[in-house]
This record gives structure tokens, sequence and C-alpha cells, in this order.
């Protein structure tokens, strides 16, 4: 039986492939007050400035790749079961081919239903693009975003995710987020712990960290990861 290896991924997993991190120097919140396209007062208070802003980073998603960081993760799946829990709203994991990903903080792609959360509908190639007016099935929609004041539906089963991990993995976060960052502490004790970031922040000494970007942190991950299952 494979061991199960739960990887969580935050802004930098994705950032060489060209996708605007929030956080870091010229990252988007430098650009925009959080919360005016970010937060649930914010889609209260000006709901077409938060489509706008969604539908630039649509925009953006259409001409990213997955880069070797998503792929190698799915290069994984031959020796591990892996479960992906991301931040990220992109689709880059799904588009590199891994299996098992869980979003957080809701999928830029998707749209919802204002007067029906469980009515969920992904855009179609060339109807990316939304507005207040916009209609699906007579319902008017919102991004499928978990905005700043609203909670995050899919943290209890994230939490079940580490509680179950034989092998952890953080990639390319700042351990700043929560409730994201709280996944660490839900790890069995005794369970390796990886951390994959180029400015990684500080953790427990039982935590190996690789401070390399995404890209060479996985190549350098799955060399440890392969050498340990050989053993």
């Amino acid at each position: 039986m494979k061991k199960k290896l739960v990887i969580s991924t935050g802004a930098g997993m994705s950032a060489e492939s060209g996708i605007s991190t929030f956080r870091d120097s010229g990252g988007l919140w430098e650009q925009y007050n959080v919360m005016d396209v970010a937060s649930a007062d914010g889609f209260r208070r000006n709901p077409k400035l938060i489509h706008d802003f969604y539908n630039a980073r649509r925009r953006e998603l259409v001409n990213a790749k997955p880069n070797a960081g998503h792929l190698g993760l799915v290069k994984l799946e031959e020796y591990y079961d892996v479960y992906i829990i991301t931040q990220n709203v992109d689709n880059l994991h799904e588009r590199a081919g891994s299996k098992n990903v869980l979003h957080l903080h809701g999928e830029l792609m998707k749209v919802r239903a204002m007067d029906n959360d469980s009515l969920v509908y992904e855009l179609k190639p060339g109807a990316l693009e939304t507005t207040p007016e916009t209609l699906i099935d007579g319902h008017h929609v919102r991004p499928h975003i978990v905005f700043f004041q609203e909670a995050v539906p899919n943290i209890e089963p994230a939490i079940e995710l580490a509680q179950q991990a034989d092998v952890f993995v953080v990639i390319g976060t700042s351990l700043n987020v929560y409730p994201a960052a709280s996944l660490l502490h839900y790890v069995r004790r005794g369970v390796p712990v990886y951390y994959i970031d180029p400015h990684p922040a500080a953790v427990p000494a039982n935590v190996h960290v690789i401070a390399e970007p995404a890209t060479r942190g996985v190549e350098d991950l799955t060399k440890i990861l392969l050498a340990d299952s050989r053993k």
C-alpha cells in the first residue's frame, strides 16, 4: 500500500508559472486594497470592481502553464498516494494532471449562484468574464472565491487529510495565512515534514527546510522521498 503524501501549496507554487502573487514585494496587495477586491464587505460595496478584478485574474491564468513543480507532484503519484491542499485559486494542479486537489480558497474558473451556494458553475472558454448582471440558469453569480470575512468551507476535510498524512509537505507559503497555516499543527507526531520556499518562515526544528523555489524544491524533495522509499 502506498504511503499518503499530503502537500499544502501556496502562491509560491504558481509564481514560476507567471501567476501574480498577493503578499510578496510587487504583489497584488501593493496594487489593490485587499478589502476592496477580496472581502465580503468589498463585494457588497462594489461588486463590479470585484468581478473586474477576477476577470483580470482569469485572463492571466488562461495564458499560464503548469511549471515543473506542478508536474513533479504528479510524478510522485507513481510512488505515493498524493493529496494536494491548495490555497491557490488557479487550476494549474489539475491541468498538470494531479488527481486529488482540495481548494481551500475557492476556484477562479468557477462562479456560484448568489442565492444558492450549492450551485457552482465552471466558466466555459471564451466566456470567462462576468459582471453583476451575469445570469447563469437564471441566477446572478459571484466569483467562487472565499473572501476575507467568510468561512473556509473546506478546512475540515483539509485537517482530516493533514491528520492522515504519512508524509506532509508545505510548498510556497509564508505560513502566515490562517487557517491554512494551522494544518501543520494537525500532522501526527513523528511524521516527516518538509517545507519548500525560497524565503522560508521560522518553523519547528523537526521540519526539513528546502530553501528553493517550487520547481527546484520539488525536484530536491523527489530525490529525498524516492531515496527514503527505497530503504
